[in-house]
């Protein structure tokens, strides 16, 4: 099988039930997963992906799937965030990824991976300064990032210590502050 990374197709709805499906599929039954979030018992990331293609910090080049003999096996969407300065300066733009999915019936063969290089590179031809996460840091340290405190970036909640990571792009300029993702993160505060 051959695996395509693409741009997704937010107007496919057959696209769209497919994200959805292999999100909720993804994050089902993880302990950390966000609980239901509108009105179905799937957990609350196969909302936030819809959530978050409908607000003002949607990237399309940076929402991408991944693809095997044409089924979605994976996808991944990075969305505009702001780093905002300790001294109380303007907000730098950032990136937010999350969430990334893979179906479970295809994970651990490298389609998480391949999404985070896609997204790495589509990013950094952007131009932009560094994407952030939250997550497993002995899966992401494998994948370039690195916990964002070493880099002067806090996380939006203290408590995530070293799961909150950062990868940084050529364009990073130095710039510290307190991540904030895209408005609809904070539907699950």
């Amino acid at each position: 099988m051959s695996l395509l990374v693409r741009p997704e197709r937010p107007d496919s709805p057959g696209e769209a039930a497919a994200v959805r499906a292999l999100t909720a599929a993804a994050f089902a039954g993880v302990p950390h997963s966000a609980p239901p979030a509108d009105g179905t018992q799937d957990p609350g990331e196969a909302a936030l992906v819809g959530w978050l293609r409908e607000d003002a910090g949607y990237i399309p080049e940076l929402a991408l799937v991944a693809e095997e003999d044409g089924a979605v096996v994976g996808h991944s969407i990075t969305t505009r965030g702001w780093l905002d300065p300790h001294d109380g300066g303007l907000a730098v733009p950032a990136l937010g990824l999350g969430p990334i999915s893979v179906r479970p019936d295809r994970q651990r063969r490298g389609i998480g991976a391949a999404l985070l290089e896609a997204t790495a590179a589509e990013a950094e031809a952007l131009g932009e300064r560094f994407i952030a996460l939250l997550g497993d840091p002995a899966y992401y340290g494998r994948h370039g990032w690195e916990p964002a405190t070493r880099h002067g970036i806090a996380a939006p909640e203290p408590a995530w210590g070293d799961y909150f990571q950062v990868r940084l792009l050529a364009a990073h300029d130095g710039a510290r502050g307190t991540f904030r993702y895209a408005a609809p993160f904070a539907r699950f505060s």
